[in-house]
């Protein structure tokens, strides 16, 4: 540690910004991830409309949107 810290102190204060950017990327990319659970909020929203399209239709919209 004590090597490391000389050679970080030798640079300049933009390089030494770097490296600390860099060693928090490290940290960040070993810590677990937290789990996320979808959110089912928005079920039965469009019940309406099950009688008027298909989910195929849906899906037909959906790419049709994607390629604008």
């Amino acid at each position: 540690m004590r090597r490391l810290e000389e050679v970080i102190g030798e640079l300049p204060p933009d390089l030494q910004q770097e490296v600390l950017d860099f060693a928090e990327f490290l940290s960040q990319r070993r810590s677990p991830r937290k789990q996320k659970y979808l959110r089912m909020s928005w079920a039965g929203a469009l019940e309406e409309f099950r009688q008027q399209y298909t989910s195929l239709d849906l899906q037909r919209k959906a790419l049709e949107w994607w390629g604008d």
